[in-house]
C-alpha cells in the first residue's frame, strides 16, 4: 500500500479567503519494517571500501541513490551500526519524487583503531528498510627508509639530545603515530617503532626480555620521564614529550599485562 498526496488547505484570517498551500505526501508504514524491495531505490554500491593511512583520524563514504520507483519514496531514518559512525543527510522525514537523487554521507571515526574495520548503515524507508556496508583497511605503518650513515647520524643526535625524535622530521614517527591512541594500539606505534624494530640499535632494550623486576609504577615513570643520560626520551607533555597522562597510563597498564603485572 502506498502513501496518498492530501491538498494543503489554508486560511487567511484577515480577509476569510481560502487558498491552496503545495500538496503534502502522506507515507503508510505497512511496509516499512520488511526490507527494502528491488525496483525502489536504485545505489551506486550497497557495500564499499576504503584503505586508509596509519595516522587517518576518519574514513568518509559517500551513498548516492536514485528513486527508480512511479512513487515517492520516503527515507525516515538512517541507523550506524555503532557510535563510531555518523551519517549525513537532510532533515527528516526525507521525500524523494520518482526519479530524484540523493546522497547519504557516513563518517567512520578511527580513533584507537587498527587493521580491518566492518560497519552497517541501515537506511529505512516508508517501503522497507536497506542496509549497507562499509569496510575499512588501515593499513600498516610503513618506516621510511634510511641510509646507515643517516641512522648513525640520528642516533648521535639523541645521545644529545633524547626529546630530539619528536622534533623536527622526526615528528612523522615519534609523535603523529601515536595520536588519538591508546593502550596496544599507543605501544605499536610509540613503542615498538623503537623496541622491535628491524634495525634496534644495541642499546635500545627489548621490553619483552626486561631482567628487572617491572609494575605498573615503573612503567609510568619510565614513559613518562624517560632516562637522561640515554636514548630514552620523555613523553609526558610535562617534559616536552607527546603524551597526556592518561596516554601514559593507558600504556603503563598494557605494559604491564604482558608482563603479567596486573
Amino acid at each position: 500500500m502506498l502513501g496518498v498526496i492530501l491538498p494543503g488547505i489554508g486560511l487567511l484570517a484577515a480577509t476569510n479567503t481560502v487558498v491552496t498551500t503545495s500538496p503534502v505526501y502522506v507515507p503508510t508504514l505497512a511496509n516499512a519494517s520488511g526490507l527494502l524491495p528491488d525496483g525502489v531505490l536504485a545505489w551506486d554500491g550497497e557495500s564499499k571500501e576504503r584503505n586508509v593511512d596509519a595516522n587517518a583520524r576518519a574514513a568518509d563514504f559517500v551513498f548516492s541513490f536514485t528513486n527508480v520507483s512511479s512513487n515517492p519514496v520516503v527515507i525516515l531514518s538512517v541507523h550506524p551500526s555503532c557510535g563510531c559512525t555518523t551519517a549525513k543527510l537532510p532533515p527528516l522525514p526525507w521525500t524523494l519524487a520518482p526519479g530524484t537523487n540523493g546522497q547519504i554521507e557516513a563518517t567512520v571515526n578511527l580513533f584507537n583503531a587498527t587493521g580491518t574495520l566492518y560497519k552497517g548503515l541501515t537506511v529505512y524507508t516508508d517501503q522497507g528498510f536497506k542496509t549497507l556496508q562499509l569496510k575499512i583497511t588501515i593499513l600498516p605503518f610503513v618506516m621510511p627508509r634510511m641510509s646507515e650513515a643517516e641512522r648513525m647520524q640520528n642516533v648521535k643526535i639523541a645521545v644529545a639530545d633524547r626529546q630530539a625524535v619528536f622534533k623536527g622530521d622526526c615528528v612523522t614517527c615519534h609523535v603523529q603515530r601515536g595520536e588519538g591512541k591508546y593502550g596496544q594500539a599507543l605501544y605499536e606505534a610509540d613503542c615498538a617503532i623503537c623496541h622491535e624494530g628491524d634495525h634496534r640499535a644495541t642499546m635500545v632494550p627489548d621490553l619483552h626480555a626486561l631482567k628487572t623486576p617491572t609494575n605498573f609504577e615503573f612503567w609510568r615513570i619510565w614513559i613518562a620521564h624517560g632516562k637522561p643520560g640515554s636514548l630514552m626520551p620523555a613523553f609526558s607533555t610535562i617534559d616536552g614529550g607527546p603524551l597526556s597522562d592518561m596516554q601514559i597510563t593507558s600504556l603503563a597498564s598494557y605494559l604491564g599485562e604482558q608482563s603479567g603485572v596486573h
